[in-house]
C-alpha cells in the first residue's frame, strides 16, 4: 500500500492509456487523484513519452523524484503494434484527418509486403508529419498545418530494429516494430506505402513496451484509481 511519502520519494507507474485520452489527460487525472486520496497539496508527475489521442497503450508515469528519470526511460527503445491501411493518405498519416488521396493496390503481393519491411530496417532517414507537436520557430508543427501553411520538416534519423508483418487483410496489415526515440509510426506507415508504389496510413496504434517496461503489467487510469480507494 503506497502512502504519501511513497509518492513524493518517487514511483514509476505503468498506465495502459485509453484510446482519445491524452497523455497529459492522463498525467493530470493521475496527479489529481493522488493528491486527493493522500490529502497532498503539491506533488510533480510526468510521463515519459507521448502518445497521440488516437494511440492506445503503455505510458510510463513517473511521480516525486523518479520524474528525474523521465529522460532515460524516454531514451529507451519502444515497441508497438498496429494497422496500416493500404492504398490511401491522410495529411495527418493517421485517421485524425480524413483521406486526401487513393492509390492502386492490386499489384501488392504477400511477398512484396514482407520484402519492402526490409528496407526500413537499421538505420534510416524519417520526415516527421506535419501535424505532430515539434516545435519550429516557437511554434508546434500542427499549428502551421491546421492553418494550411507550408512548413519545411527535417528529416531526422532513428533507428528501426524489428519489423514484423503479423496479418495481412484486405489492403491493410497488421505489424509489430522495435524501435529508437524519435520514431513516428505515422510516418512509417505513409512511407511504408509509398515503398509499395501506392500510399498507406496508420489506422490502429499500441504502445506496447519501453525498455523493459511492458504493457502486460500496467493499469488502466481507472483501475489504477481503484487501488488509491482501496488503500
Amino acid at each position: 500500500m503506497m502512502t504519501a511519502e511513497d509518492f513524493k520519494d518517487g514511483q514509476v507507474l505503468l498506465i495502459d492509456k485509453p484510446l482519445t485520452w491524452t497523455s497529459f489527460q492522463v498525467v493530470n487525472k493521475l496527479r489529481w487523484e493522488i493528491r486527493h486520496a493522500h490529502n497532498i497539496k503539491k506533488i510533480k508527475v510526468g510521463h515519459a513519452g507521448t502518445l497521440d489521442p488516437l494511440a492506445s497503450g503503455l505510458l510510463v508515469i513517473c511521480t516525486g523524484k523518479m520524474t528525474k528519470q523521465i529522460n532515460t526511460f524516454q531514451a529507451q527503445i519502444k515497441e508497438y503494434t498496429g494497422t496500416i491501411v493500404l492504398g490511401s493518405t491522410t495529411p495527418s498519416y493517421d485517421l485524425e484527418t480524413d483521406i486526401d488521396a487513393t492509390y492502386p493496390t492490386d499489384h501488392i503481393t504477400e511477398a512484396l509486403i514482407h520484402e519492402t519491411t526490409k528496407s526500413f530496417l537499421g538505420d534510416i532517414e524519417q520526415y516527421p508529419p506535419v501535424f505532430s507537436a515539434i516545435k519550429k520557430d516557437g511554434k508546434r508543427l500542427y499549428e502551421f498545418a491546421r492553418a494550411g501553411e507550408e512548413v519545411e520538416v527535417k528529416p531526422r534519423t532513428i533507428n528501426i530494429s524489428e519489423f514484423e508483418i503479423t496479418r495481412i487483410g484486405e489492403n491493410e496489415v497488421d505489424f509489430r516494430v522495435v524501435c529508437s526515440k524519435g520514431t513516428y509510426i505515422r510516418s512509417l506507415a505513409h512511407d511504408f506505402g509509398k515503398a509499395l508504389n501506392s500510399g498507406g496510413h496508420l489506422s490502429v496504434l499500441r504502445r506496447t513496451k519501453i525498455g523493459d517496461f511492458d504493457v502486460a503489467n500496467a493499469l488502466t487510469p481507472e483501475n489504477f484509481i481503484k487501488t488509491l480507494v482501496s488503500e
